[in-house]
């Protein structure tokens, strides 16, 4: 028979229920709802949304603040869901033995509900910013007159022109599904800190950066601005920043996101593991004659790749080798085998080997000016088209190797 000790234990607290139902009800605000959530649940919480920011803390003390920020021994994360739509999660740490099943899918369900009420605003915002970006960088939008109309109702204030930065994210450690909330975030954070009115969405998998600005000197301190948010903020990942010229005129913004998005491919595969790739469009060199075939024929763009260096990106990803890095360090080198060995740190007979791979898998010599000359071109557009080199580790001895093949479950 069970104890009435234990019936009681087991009785949900009906006025921390209450608590967290006037909360909503009275429009409290989400730390009045947390803090009632922790005494229903007799435990210690933080609320955080999906771009990973604090909402909310109910703990006794810093110390167990930080415990719950660490995930230490004892925290539980429930995700917080809106139907299929995760719209943050709670960190727990009971104090007792832990809350019921049904008393904590009672505390999510309202405290998730909460979160998705407040942010519905931003939402309308995020979506009518995603919306104008899309329709100026896609030319839906030219008159002058409409795109300084639109952007005033965001924010913006475009009448002198502006210019655009763009991200490029990419993981190296798992990444959960918001991982592009967070960078969006914190680009957008850094971006309105130096340009008020700045705009921010995520459009074809990067994010871009709209800046009402017409000064050079105020952009570059923006992009560097995001980039430093996103190497402290957003770990896990590496990033290409690109950033264009400043457009005086609105209508030519769509010329100004074709050149950030240019000069962010070009910098992709040059970031490293603790640092952030930002290139200006001004310092892209002979990229920059690319530009109008990357925003008005970039299929072509993609054929003259695929008919050039695409064979060897190919190669390097199955078989592990550095073909691409060594075409490309010998023609930075000159056409020089020695200098090209010295640079990369290897023999210049394993030079030559690969060289000769590059003519076999491609059709071009690199001992004719025009096959120079086609592979150089190739090697442009793999970066104008945004498409990183796989970099090795090669393990080819001497000129026989580079051929042993990747596994299937390491490619």
């Amino acid at each position: 028979m069970t104890s009435p000790a234990r019936n009681e234990a087991a009785l949900p607290d009906l006025g921390a229920l209450g608590a967290m139902s006037d909360a909503v009800e009275s429009g409290l605000g989400l730390p009045e709802v947390v803090r009632a959530a922790a005494r229903a649940l007799d435990a210690s919480l933080v609320l955080i949304d999906r771009s990973s920011s604090v909402l909310a803390v109910a703990a006794r003390s810093t110390a167990d603040e930080r415990q719950l920020m660490r995930d230490a021994e004892g925290v539980q994360t429930h995700e917080l869901r809106v139907g299929d739509v995760v719209v943050g999660r709670l960190r727990l740490r009971p104090r007792g033995g832990g809350p019921s099943a049904a008393i904590l899918r009672i505390a999510t369900t309202m405290i998730a509900s909460e979160v998705e009420r407040l942010r519905a605003p931003d939402r309308a915002s995020e979506a009518a910013q995603s919306a104008f970006l899309t329709a100026l960088l896609q030319r839906k939008v030219t008159d002058r007159g409409d795109i300084i109309a639109r952007g005033s109702e965001l924010g913006a204030d475009l009448s002198e022109g502006g210019a655009v930065v763009v991200v490029r994210a990419h993981h190296f450690a798992p990444a959960d599904d918001d991982w592009r909330a967070r960078v969006l975030a914190a680009a957008e954070r850094a971006a309105r800190a130096g340009a008020p009115g700045a705009l921010a969405a995520v459009h074809d998998e990067h994010v871009v950066v709209l800046l009402p600005t017409a000064e050079d000197s105020a952009l570059r301190r923006v992009a560097d601005a995001i980039a430093r948010e996103l190497h402290a903020s957003v770990h896990g990942f590496t990033f290409a920043v690109g950033h264009s010229r400043v457009a005086q005129d609105p209508v030519d913004l769509y010329r100004a996101g074709n050149e950030a998005l240019l000069a962010a491919n070009v910098a992709t595969g040059n970031e490293s593991d603790d640092d952030v790739a930002m290139l200006a469009f001004e310092d892209t060199g002979a990229y920059r004659l690319l530009l109008p075939a990357m925003s008005e024929d970039p299929a072509e763009l993609q054929r003259f790749y695929e008919e050039t260096v695409a064979p060897l990106v190919a190669y390097d990803d199955q078989y592990e080798t550095d073909l691409v890095q060594t075409l490309e360090t010998f023609l930075d080198a000159d056409g020089n085998v020695a200098g090209t060995a010295a640079r990369l740190f290897t023999h210049r007979h394993t030079v030559r080997y690969r060289l000769e791979r590059v003519k076999d898998l491609s059709g071009l010599d690199v001992a004719s000016t025009d096959g120079r000359e086609k592979l150089g071109l190739g090697l442009k557009a793999m970066r104008v088209l945004g498409i990183a080199a796989p970099r090795g580790p090669a393990t080819e001895a001497g000129t026989a190797g580079g051929r042993v093949r990747r596994e299937a479950k390491d490619r």
